[in-house]
């Protein structure tokens, strides 16, 4: 069974993901978070709005 993706905790949107390896990542994307949340494509880390409840920017 593959591990759970990464939850990272922002204060912003947009975010950008690069999958966190160096060179052994991914290519740089930026993420618009949608209802305090964003996936990335790539590398499935979760990026949540810091002080989002229920989903919401609060």
């Amino acid at each position: 069974m593959p591990a759970p993706a990464e939850t990272i905790m922002v204060t912003s949107s947009p975010v950008a993901c690069d999958g966190g390896g160096g060179a052994l990542g991914h290519p740089r994307v930026f993420l618009t978070l949608v209802a305090g949340k964003a996936v990335c494509p790539y590398c499935s880390r979760e990026y949540v709005l810091s002080g989002a409840v229920g989903g919401m920017a609060g």
